[in-house]
């Protein structure tokens, strides 16, 4: 059997299928039976990419291909967002299986301290050896990963001391201050030597991603008060704004450089991010309960088009990503089949 050693971001995938699931379908749709069908696919992806991570680990590649980098260090934080997105998942949809939640989730917690301690190191690293013009939206993962351990908590656990939960959303929003500082500090001071088209990666939307998932870890403990969520939206609908301007000129001038094909219709690793924060921004969107009259209105226009347009968003990443296996799979046979009448 050929081996597949998945890059370090795949758990992105499981991201974002497990927060459309449950934070989009399941609280606008309610169809359970195509909850569970998701639910059921998230946790075969899950444990496909997770066999995977073992075996490069026994096989001894892991420091090769998720380790040596340390950029690509930061998205080990797939792995624990795509972890208690599963653990949310099995709480939430079979609830008879409370006891295996709580299981992966006390596994993820220590996945997590250990990817923290890695983190730490990674961010020294990146002044050390002059990584800083490279930094994007990954380092943003810390935030992520930190802050989806609040929503395994509070969907898997029902007493816990506020004091964690609070410690937690501190150190996720310290993490995201620290990574927006550095994201931002590499476009601002070297504005003239990058391209949008070529250096804006796609994983900067993350930058409103990791506040929307702050706020609706905020609204799930019930650790904070109102008033702060609400200015944690504010910010994450003004940042979600600025991004995804950028993003659309930015498609502008791909398209104009490369053409449609190219420019778009393309499949990349990194662009499930956007899938995930898309879902994650419509979800603390829905979730949230503004006393403000306007903030109701720009509400009820997000949801009406976001309940459609974030499916639709995954699906066209799934038809990406099968439309670029099958075509890897068919270079393979090509390749094997060459190699085989050589052979012969």
């Amino acid at each position: 059997m050929k081996k597949i050693y998945v890059a370090t971001s795949t758990m992105a995938a499981v991201m974002s299928l497990g927060i459309i699931t449950q934070g989009v379908l399941s609280n606008f749709f309610g169809i359970h039976s195509l909850e569970k069908i998701l639910s059921v696919i998230n946790f075969a992806l899950w444990g496909s990419f997770s066999f995977s991570i073992l075996m490069a680990f026994l096989s001894k590649k892991f420091r090769e291909i998720h380790y040596s980098n340390p950029i690509n260090r930061f998205g080990i934080g797939t792995w624990v967002a795509g972890t208690s997105i599963c653990a949310i998942l099995i709480a939430k949809q079979f609830s008879d299986w409370a006891l295996i939640a709580k299981m992966i989730s006390y596994l993820n917690f220590g996945l997590w301290f250990i990817y923290v301690l890695i983190c730490i190191q990674a961010f020294f690293e990146l002044n050390t050896k002059q990584l800083n013009k490279n930094v994007h939206g990954i380092l943003l993962l810390t935030t992520v990963s930190t802050q989806s351990l609040v929503l395994v908590i509070s969907a898997v656990y029902k007493k816990v001391p506020n004091a964690v939960d609070h410690f937690l959303l501190t150190l996720g929003v310290c993490f995201y201050l620290i990574s927006a500082f550095i994201i931002m500090k590499r476009y601002l001071s070297n504005s003239s030597s990058w391209s949008v088209e070529k250096d804006w990666n796609n994983t900067n939307c993350i930058l409103h991603g990791a506040l929307s998932i702050t706020g609706l870890a905020c609204i799930r403990s019930q650790a904070v008060n109102e008033q702060v969520i609400i200015v944690l939206w504010v910010c994450a609908a003004t940042i979600f704004v600025l991004v995804e301007s950028i993003e659309v000129y930015r498609m502008y001038k791909r398209m104009k450089s490369y053409g449609l094909k190219k420019a778009i219709l393309i499949y990349d690793l990194s662009q499930w991010s956007r899938v995930f924060t898309f879902g994650m921004f419509f979800t603390f969107t829905y979730m949230l309960a503004p006393g403000i009259s306007a903030l109701s209105a720009i509400q009820k226009i997000i949801i009406t088009i976001g309940i459609w347009a974030v499916p639709c968003l995954l699906i066209l990443e799934v038809c990406l990503c099968a439309n670029h296996f099958l075509q890897v799979n068919r270079n393979y046979s090509k390749q094997y089949q060459k190699n085989s009448e050589l052979n012969a």
